[in-house]
């Protein structure tokens, strides 16, 4: 009954046309839209247009929220899982937009004694829901793609991850060989990025994902989305485990739309 309602409302989302202004906020915010087929593109604006109206959004620190900031969040939400079976998202109620990074409360432990002070944040992300993340880290990503930086897909990469309530960098994988595989492959990785940060050496990942294999997986998908074209050439079996679990290949799609 509860899907039968929902596939109702969801009609009558879809059969309102895409705002125009929301094409212009995904042109100038999305760069990876202009590499889709138009039959991708048509299956994201619908994607794109049910989140908006599912979701609750929450503006934090005083921010005024826009449709520019809703769509932007959604386009690069739903551009993870153009390629994933069923809704991965559905479970995620709200998402939380902070003007800039923010703080909160933190315990911790020293010598026995109980410390309290604050930890600044950029972006947070809990099984369910919510998702928190800073507009202006996200308008930075925006403004400058291509340096396998990007808040959004860090923290929706860590929803996908949880679907299994386990937040250990492994999302749900159907078969016991894909599982196999997935260990190989990101434990493998994982170990190279973390001997390369003791190292200081220099590399395409960003080196925080070496603090835990759920770290490693979400800054993974920030560079499959963002540099897919490097992370192919650089780190050839950690795409192709990637590509295989996104049902996607982001580097044909920039190869061929810049051959053409």
């Amino acid at each position: 009954m509860f899907s039968w309602f929902r596939q109702r409302r969801r009609r009558k989302i879809l059969a309102q046309p895409f705002p125009p202004e929301w094409v212009a906020c995904i042109d100038k915010n999305v760069a990876h839209y202009h590499y889709l087929s138009a039959e991708e593109q048509a299956r994201l604006l619908d994607e794109i247009q049910v989140f908006v109206a599912e979701k609750n959004w929450e503006g934090c620190g005083g921010l005024v929220l826009t449709d520019e900031m809703k769509v932007t969040v959604a386009a690069q939400a739903c551009l993870m899982t153009l390629g994933l079976e069923g809704e991965p998202f559905r479970h995620l109620l709200s998402v939380l937009i902070y003007p800039a990074g923010y703080a909160v409360p933190e315990e911790r432990w020293h010598q026995g004694w109980s410390v309290k002070g604050e930890s600044a944040r950029l972006g947070e992300s809990w099984y369910r829901g919510p998702v928190i993340l800073s507009w202006a880290e996200i308008e930075d990503d925006s403004k400058h793609p291509g340096y396998g930086n990007n808040l959004i897909w860090h923290e929706f990469a860590h929803q996908l991850d949880m679907l299994d309530r386990a937040t250990n960098g492994t999302p749900p994988l159907a078969t016991r060989q894909e599982r196999r595989r997935w260990h190989e492959v990101m434990t493998s990785e994982f170990q190279q990025l973390r001997r390369d940060a003791a190292h200081g050496r220099a590399t395409l990942l960003d080196t925080y994902g070496a603090e835990n294999e759920a770290e490693f997986f979400a800054v993974a998908t920030e560079c499959f989305f963002d540099v897919p074209v490097d992370l192919k050439e650089q780190h050839p079996r950690l795409y192709e485990i990637l590509s295989s679990y996104f049902r996607q290949d982001p580097a044909a799609r920039i190869l061929a739309h810049e051959g053409s």
